[in-house]
């Protein structure tokens, strides 16, 4: 593996982080031309496995596949690399950016900027929408799905985890009802491509990618322990623990939930840190939707625009404690994303074969 520099994948990454506009497709488009395209490191059979996994799993699927790919390259500290490179900048960007919104925004001319991007944004979340619908409903069960998806959300008032839990749930017996139809479909589908010219491929043996249980139980010590440290630190140094623990347990608990994209979440952040908290109006997640759609890196970005706000508010509008609340919500939000891979990819990287995981995933 010594073929694949750092130094180069580290640029790479780096520059992604600053370039990253245009949500996840572009974001995927751009990783792919540069690393299965261009350089070749990775097969497309391999950077389809990994993309497919990490579209199944909650949170930025862009920004676990940066990890992903970092991490079939150059391992842990690769994975890491990836993807800390592909959100770091987007975090101090909309750092700097939350700090003039609070401080700044009600004069004339911010106030007018934004209410101007309000409906372009409004714009840009409906057509998301239309495209996730166009790629996700293609059949008439996907379209009962939605539609029981909806009436439970603003007929039935179910918590939004709830939604998803039974979704997938009833995703899985679907599957296994219909598993035989998958396999006849797939017959004779042709699987046989010559990707010797790529550095990594399906016939690649990659030592650090093989699954090690040691290391896997070590690895879940280790996120346990990076998630616990902060909670500590403010429950010793903080003058308000229940403040910080709420934020660390919601930001954690919309990381976990987070299917279906950036837009997906928006529903339950507005659900609880709006309606419930009262962290911010309406209006405000708006206005922070607006300055995530500026700023590259992934949209989920807009949660830390709430913990900013949120922290802002709670502690008299202190502008460093709502950096603080910024900070951690990006801990708090992005740290399942790394243990979803680190944890994940040796064991998905065993079924690169497995007929049922490609029946699944329709390679």
């Amino acid at each position: 593996m010594n073929k694949i520099s750092f130094k180069e994948t580290f640029l790479f990454w780096l520059k992604l982080g600053f370039i990253s506009f245009g949500g996840p497709a572009g974001q995927i488009a751009i990783m792919h031309e540069y690393l299965v395209e261009k350089k070749k490191w990775i097969s497309e059979t391999k950077f389809l496995h990994a993309l497919n996994y990490c579209m199944l799993l909650p949170g930025p699927e862009a920004q676990q596949l940066a990890t992903y790919t970092g991490w079939l390259m150059h391992g842990t500290i690769g994975g890491i690399v990836a993807g800390l490179l592909f959100i770091l900048p987007s975090v101090f960007i909309l750092l700097g950016l939350s700090m003039l919104y609070v401080t700044f925004g009600k004069t004339a001319i911010v106030f007018a900027m934004l209410n101007g991007i309000k409906p372009a944004v409004v714009a840009i979340v409906f057509l998301a929408l239309l495209k996730i619908g166009e790629k996700a409903l293609k059949k008439k069960v996907d379209y009962l799905f939605a539609l029981a998806s909806l009436i439970a959300l603003l007929i039935f008032k179910v918590p939004y985890p709830l939604v998803i839990l039974g979704a997938i749930i009833l995703g899985f017996v679907y599957l296994k009802l219909f598993e035989k139809k998958h396999a006849n479909a797939d017959k004779g589908k042709s699987t046989n491509t010559d990707e010797s010219g790529y550095l990594i491929n399906a016939n690649t043996v990659i030592e650090h990618t093989r699954f090690n249980r040691n290391k896997f139980i070590a690895t879940i010590i280790i996120f346990v322990s990076l998630w616990v440290i902060p909670v500590v630190l403010f429950y010793f140094f903080s003058a308000d623990f229940v403040f910080w623990k709420q934020l660390s347990l919601f930001f954690t608990k919309a990381a976990l939930v987070t299917f279906g994209g950036a837009y997906s979440v928006l529903l339950y952040v507005s659900q609880i840190a709006v309606e419930k908290m009262n962290w911010l109006t309406h209006a405000e997640m708006i206005d922070g939707l607006a300055l995530g759609e500026t700023t590259p890196g992934p949209l989920i970005m807009v949660l830390v625009f709430v913990g900013f706000m949120g922290s802002y508010k709670h502690f008299n509008l202190s502008l460093f404690l709502g950096s603080v609340g910024l900070l951690a919500t990006t801990f708090f939000t992005f740290l399942p994303s790394f243990a979803f891979i680190l944890l994940g990819a040796p064991l998905i990287e065993k079924t690169q074969e497995n007929k049922f995981v490609k029946q699944c995933w329709g390679l």
